[in-house]
């Protein structure tokens, strides 16, 4: 879809805003070189951002030869920031301020078969009220609330299309949560604020071409190519998870047989131990959370199972991230969310040598596979920019009712 002026003003605002959060204090002239907007350009978004109190001037730099630069700043006590992640066994929200701070943090956890849209909206309502008022801050200053869902979401109209995990099939979670929450809300999937988080703040940042592996309950691929998010003409890029790895493999949630989900999600592991170890004391029926801590512990008192375990989801893990490095061709490959933190260095290092055994040379010798080194939830950080970028594009009209701002399109996150 063609971009109008106010798509591309929303986002060279974001992206002034966003280089600014990076690089604070800085000149506009530093801007300017940084984002490519010309020095005019640049001088009146900053005009902007400072009359909404997203920036503060914090005085002078010299200059070689020349007039003092001003410098500006962000002004972290501008405005509130809210991101959801909204997982298989979790509901995590974080409070950040307009630098992206986390000021308050509240989890829910979900039991087994809790995954009705009304069990979850209870959830996620609750601990945003228990954010807000950890934070003790007014109602007002919150800008918005970035919401990930697994499965595929339509952003416009925040609808949760189809999460296989859940079975659920064009849900309306936006309208569900605006029945209990007042600020705007804003949806995408955990792939997407994966990848932005990895942009702004993790191992992504500074790279043109970058994909993001979100392990979890699901599996996928957040993908920043070019320097920007890539969603796709649907905003369904990335389904990695729910690509063939074994013809006539693992029965998928989603109908299919041998996606990579089922072998390096967290079900999937299960079931490599189970394989290996049928009554291993590591299994915990219905509680992967246990079973994959329960994993990291024995694997680091070097268990021989536990060790062999990692390393087979390793081996499925590695022929998948090769695909993607022969795909792609990206310079950095970053191992995320829960799942991946839980296992650290020792599945690390077994998919960095699965990799080496089935891609192609040239592309692998030009790619860094490592892990997020984001010491926050990178897909509350990532949603709350969502948010940020929600905000941004309602400067100038009329204050949204309801959902209506984020069912507004949005310019590409960068």
């Amino acid at each position: 879809m063609k971009r109008t002026s106010r798509d591309i003003r929303t986002a060279n605002r974001y992206g002034v805003l966003r280089q600014i959060i990076a690089a604070s204090p800085t000149s506009r002239q530093e801007l300017a070189a940084a984002t490519g907007l010309s020095l005019a350009t640049v001088a009146t978004l900053v005009g902007e951002l400072l009359e909404l109190g997203m920036l503060t001037e914090v005085g002078f730099e010299d200059s070689a030869g020349g007039r003092p630069r001003g410098l500006v700043a962000v002004n972290a006590s501008g405005g509130a920031l809210i991101g959801v992640d909204i997982a298989e066994t979790y509901v995590r929200v974080e409070l950040f301020d307009l630098a992206l701070n986390v000021l308050a943090r509240a989890a829910e956890h979900m039991r087994p078969g809790e995954s009705r849209p009304e069990h979850i909206v209870g959830h996620v309502a609750a601990a945003v009220g228990s954010v807000v008022a950890q934070a003790g801050i007014e109602g007002a200053r919150v800008l918005g609330v970035g919401v990930s869902v697994p499965g595929q979401v339509d952003r416009d109209t925040g609808i949760s299309e189809y999460a296989p995990n859940w079975d659920w099939h064009d849900v309306p979670l936006l309208d569900l949560l605006a029945e209990h929450i007042a600020y705007p809300l804003y949806l995408d999937n955990p792939l997407r604020a994966c990848a932005v988080a990895e942009l702004w703040f993790g191992a992504a940042r500074g790279r043109g071409d970058a994909v993001v592996v979100n392990l979890g309950t699901g599996v996928g691929a957040g993908l920043a190519l070019g320097g920007g998010l890539h969603r796709g003409v649907s905003n369904s890029a990335g389904e990695w998870g729910h690509t063939t790895l074994v013809l006539d493999g693992r029965p998928c949630h989603c109908g299919n047989h041998g996606c990579v989900e089922t072998y390096v999600g967290a079900p999937g592991i299960m079931l490599n131990l189970r394989e290996l170890s049928p009554d291993s004391p590591l299994l915990h029926a219905e509680d992967q959370t246990a079973t994959i801590d329960a994993l990291s512990r024995a694997v680091a008192a070097h268990d021989p199972v536990a060790l062999k375990a990692v390393r087979d989801t390793a081996r499925y893990l590695g022929a998948g991230i090769a695909d993607l490095v022969n795909l792609l061709n990206p310079e950095v490959v970053v191992l995320s969310s829960w799942v991946a933190a839980a296992l650290g260095e020792p599945l690390l290092h077994e998919v960095r040598e699965a990799v080496a055994r089935h891609a192609l040379r040239r592309p692998l010798a030009a790619t860094e596979i490592v892990l997020s080194p984001i010491p926050t939830d990178p897909v509350c950080l990532g949603a709350a920019t969502f948010a940020l970028e929600g905000a941004l594009q309602s400067v100038g009209q009329r204050p949204a009712k309801r959902t209506t701002a984020a069912k507004s399109r949005t310019a590409p996150a960068s």
